[in-house]
């Protein structure tokens, strides 16, 4: 009944409309009235957005640790809190301050409100005052549900504005949405708006306040990926990647050894906040609001006393060595091809691919004497630490979107053309030379790709990041069947489960500690109707299968968080 309250309490908050005392704080901890906030005012506009963000900040942190704790890349620490403990251990038997449905609905109700509100009628010499704005607000409200559907399951889809408890009483004791329909219906909202611009309210507190907005063409990608609308997915993540105006050109950041004889100090820059396209601005000061705690866990400070709470499991380090880096060394008497060694190696991440390595690592804080408050081991990991440096957590990055892209190619029929991307990088001259003539006709504008703002010389394949040059290594191909079979459709049914396999793994190559993982494993899992999909690497996160983890499972009810 106090958990019910709660969500009502959450559900009831239409505030944050009109006030704004610095950059993303507003007044919204209180019951507002409709006849109290009008919004026909560029001013009201502003504040009423930034009050939706500011309810984002609340939900910021836990969409990371909600994707990457329940996954199989990283493990709780005997300094871990006891929710995230319980969090790892899928136990939900008692109050978490990570599972509280409520912070989810307070963005949804204000957006909710936003939407019925907003004067979209208003003009000013031809043009709609707030039509960016409610485009931005549409895809804020899909963005949450996604994320509240995906941690919750069937959820209550509630699209008015609740200002009395009666109403939310009606609306969460209400039909619940199913994932599917979650997405059915927001991919429809959303589709009217996905060429909006989206609102420029100038730089705010340091930031360029158009990177808060969610890039509506990624989000109706990943709503169509999540519907298995496979060559709708793929046409939105490729509009939004080769748009004239604005072409994303695949990060190029990698991490490389040196010299291919001394495998010790690879360098390079493998992440960079340039790669991310939106995100959720969060406070610097505690005074201001609501930070990122994401550092604290994952990394040793001052504030942990060096006692971070998770760190890489087992299996990001086995699918990691599980890679081959290959490396093209050029000599005055030709270009060599140079695998390097699997073994010999003092850390565990410099083994295959390097990205583990680049964005983590411990290390011995001096000297400790037994009455020390500080553990003698520090930690760091990369993107954490960046998260709360630059105050900002990722709603949208574009190798994501890249891999994401490959996905639904894959999916929709076209597996050369999705491994392409994994392993030359995608441009005209690649997809001519590496795409055979019919899966090129068929797939079509799909893969357009003008050679002047996508060049060869440009072209990099994503598995390149972190694996040397995998456009020439021998043992990262396509797969193939040994044996003929009877139709080439027979060929493609054989390859998509095998180029998917090798894509989700890419992701989590790419995407580890950002949150992504649990999510990827569920989304195939759901797929193909394979619980083992999501189970069994979970399960095995430490090395070994832990019974419990994979007994609860087995039982796709525990994939997701109890509502109250």
């Amino acid at each position: 009944m106090k958990a019910y309250k709660y969500i009502l309490g959450a559900l009831l908050v239409a505030g944050g409309l009109s006030s704004c005392a610095d950059m993303l704080q507003t007044d919204s901890d209180i019951v507002m009235y409709e006849k109290d906030n009008t919004l026909s005012h560029p001013t009201d506009s502003v504040y009423s957005v930034l009050g939706i963000i500011s309810k984002m900040q609340v939900i910021a942190d836990r969409t990371v640790l909600l994707g990457e704790i329940r996954g199989d890349l990283t493990t709780i620490t005997d300094a871990a809190s006891a929710d995230l403990k319980r969090l790892s251990a899928l136990d939900f038997s008692v109050e978490n301050k990570y599972n509280s449905v409520s912070d989810y609905y307070a963005v949804i109700n204000h957006c909710n409100y936003f939407i019925h509100h907003v004067d979209t009628t208003l003009e000013r010499r031809g043009y709609k005052v707030f039509e960016a704005q409610y485009a931005a607000v549409k895809a804020f409200r899909a963005w949450t549900y996604l994320e509240l559907a995906k941690a919750y399951g069937n959820v209550p889809l509630v699209l008015e504005p609740l200002m009395t408890e009666l109403k939310a009483q009606e609306a969460m004791n209400g039909p619940r949405a199913s994932l599917q329909e979650i997405c059915e219906y927001f991919i429809a909202d959303l589709t009217p708006y996905a060429y909006k611009e989206v609102p420029r309210f100038g730089a705010i507190d340091g930031f360029n306040s158009t990177e808060f907005f969610i890039p509506v063409r990624t989000l109706l990608g990943d709503l169509c990926l999540w519907a298995n609308r496979y060559e709708e997915a793929a046409r939105w993540y490729h509009d939004f990647l080769t748009d004239r105006d604005d072409p994303i050109t695949p990060f190029s950041g990698r991490i490389t050894w040196n010299n291919p004889t001394e495998f010790v100090s690879p360098g390079g820059a493998i992440f960079s906040t340039t790669d991310i396209r939106s995100f959720i601005p969060m406070e610097t000061r505690a005074f201001d609001g609501v930070m990122t705690d994401l550092e604290n866990i994952f990394c040793s400070t001052d504030e942990n006393y060096n006692y971070y709470q998770v760190t890489p499991a087992s299996g990001i380090y086995r699918l990691s060595a599980e890679q081959i880096y290959c490396m093209e060394y050029k000599r005055d008497t030709g270009t060599d091809t140079i695998y390097v060694p699997r073994t010999g190696f003092l850390k565990p991440s410099l083994v295959g691919d390097l990205r583990l390595y680049s964005n983590f690592s411990q290390r011995s804080s001096g000297v400790q004497n037994e009455y020390s408050e500080y553990s003698s081991e520090t930690q760091t990991v990369v993107k954490p630490e960046l998260f709360a440096l630059n105050g900002m957590i990722p709603t949208s990055r574009n190798t994501m979107t890249y891999l994401r892209y490959a996905e639904a190619l894959n999916r929709a029929g076209y597996p050369q053309s999705a491994f392409l991307i994994l392993k030359h990088g995608i441009c005209r001259d690649n997809i001519v030379e590496y795409v055979d003539s019919i899966e090129r006709s068929q797939a079509a504008a799909l893969i357009e790709f003008d050679a002047n703002i996508f060049p060869k010389d440009r072209a990099m394949g994503i598995h390149s990041r972190g694996s040397g040059d995998s456009h020439i290594n021998e043992y990262y191909t396509l797969p193939m069947p040994t044996d003929s079979l009877a139709t080439r459709q027979d060929t493609i049914d054989y390859q998509i489960p095998l180029v998917e396999d090798m894509i989700i793994d890419e992701m989590a190559l790419e995407g580890a500690f950002e949150g992504y993982r649990y999510y990827d494993l569920m989304r195939v899992a759901l797929r193909r109707n394979d619980v083992a999909y999501l189970a069994e690497p979970i399960s095995m996160r430490n090395g070994e299968q832990d019974a419990a983890i994979r007994a609860k499972l087995n039982d796709m009810s525990n994939w997701y968080l109890p509502l109250p």
